[in-house]
């Protein structure tokens, strides 16, 4: 089967994404090293990573976990994953653009912690319209997900809040900057940014860097 056609698949993903909710991907490798080679304003050693550590392609998301689009592609990201398990990985980056996003982001770090990340993360994303209202999101709420997605809460709480933490988010927030992220997601594949917003853009763009010369 042409690997191709998975951009015709992704796109009607994307639409159904937005109107009748989230699917569950299959999960990939949850990896603690940031990628060698690349630039550290892309990745850095706190990033969590998908996939395998000597992928060829790079694929670095700044999400925001209260976005919708973000929410959208969430599926998408793990069908490309699962098409190209031995040579995509996935990079995620913060963008906490949205009022409470940060918190968002201190529960996910939490759950990193507690080796319970992909679980959080699919839990925010599957049940955001619950707790990620703009301009007010319910927190408690989120919590609350998290941890009907495992998380102890207790200890999650107080992980959330430690000085790492602080240094992720503003380390996140400064690369932002320099990359100029101006909205969610925004996506770099081996560094080059995705200047054609869209799910079949986005393949195409990582079958681009796949068939390039090694």
């Amino acid at each position: 089967m042409n690997r191709r056609v998975l951009t015709l698949g992704t796109g009607a993903v994307a639409l159904a994404a937005f109107g009748f909710g989230y699917w569950l991907y299959p999960h990939g490798e949850l990896a603690g090293p940031a990628v060698t080679g690349q630039d550290d304003t892309y990745v850095r050693p706190h990033s969590p990573v998908i996939g395998k550590a000597d992928a060829r392609v790079t694929l670095v998301e700044f999400f925001d976990p209260s976005c919708e689009a973000c929410r959208a592609f969430h599926p998408i990201l793990g069908q490309i994953l699962a098409r190209h398990p031995e040579d995509v990985r996935l990079v995620l980056r913060y963008a906490p653009f949205h009022q409470g996003s940060d918190e968002a982001v201190r529960i996910l770090e939490a759950a990193r912690l507690q080796g319970r990340f992909e679980q959080v993360l699919d839990a925010l994303f599957a049940r955001q319209p619950e707790w990620a209202a703009h301009g007010a999101p319910n927190l408690a709420a989120a919590w609350r997900i998290a941890g009907v997605a495992g998380l102890d809460i207790e200890r999650a709480r107080k992980d959330g809040r430690q000085p790492q933490v602080d240094r992720v988010l503003q380390a996140d927030t400064a690369d932002l900057q320099s990359l100029q992220v101006r909205q969610t997601p925004t996506f770099f594949v081996n560094t080059r940014p995705l200047l054609s917003f869209g799910p079949r853009q986005l393949y195409e763009l990582i079958l681009s860097e796949l068939d390039a010369p090694r």
